[in-house]
């Protein structure tokens, strides 16, 4: 290996691990269980999962394999991050569970070599994150979920 394809390893790795981070952000400032460190955790990890077998020569149809189980695998992690409290009918944990499984497809975009897919996702999932958990429920409505 050469040293700029090091740099642009590091570099994706690197990428990866701040775009989860920046995620995490939210989530750790509204102190949820999984807040910036297991965020930028699942992205570096996503990426990892892609980038050991392109750098081990593995043919890219046989990455798509690792994609698949990736983005089910992920989904383990963000089950436990969700709680339903029976008797108030409140679920907890989803939207942080939907950011996780986020992070993922984010670090497996950026080990993919991607650069506008990730950091595009990245912006648009703070947005959502920060403003679409302004708005109110609506007045009424039977089914509560918690405003994460």
């Amino acid at each position: 290996m050469d040293i700029r394809q090091m740099a642009e390893v590091c570099a994706l790795l690197t990428g990866a691990a701040l775009l989860g981070g920046i995620q995490g952000l939210e989530r750790e400032w509204l102190q949820k269980p999984a807040g910036l460190r297991t965020h930028m955790l699942v992205a570096l990890g996503a990426a990892v999962f892609v980038l050991a077998p392109r750098e081990a020569g593995v043919p890219d149809a046989d990455i798509g394999r690792v994609v698949q189980g990736v983005a089910a695998g992920v989904g383990f992690i963000g089950a436990g991050t969700i709680l339903k409290d029976t008797a108030t009918r409140e679920i907890e944990g989803l939207t942080t569970a939907a950011s996780l499984w986020l992070a993922a497809a984010v670090g497996l975009a950026v080990g993919a070599g991607l650069v506008w897919v990730p950091v595009v996702s990245t912006a648009l999932a703070l947005g959502i994150l920060l403003l679409a958990g302004r708005v109110p429920p609506r007045p009424g409505a039977d089914h509560r979920e918690s405003r994460e």
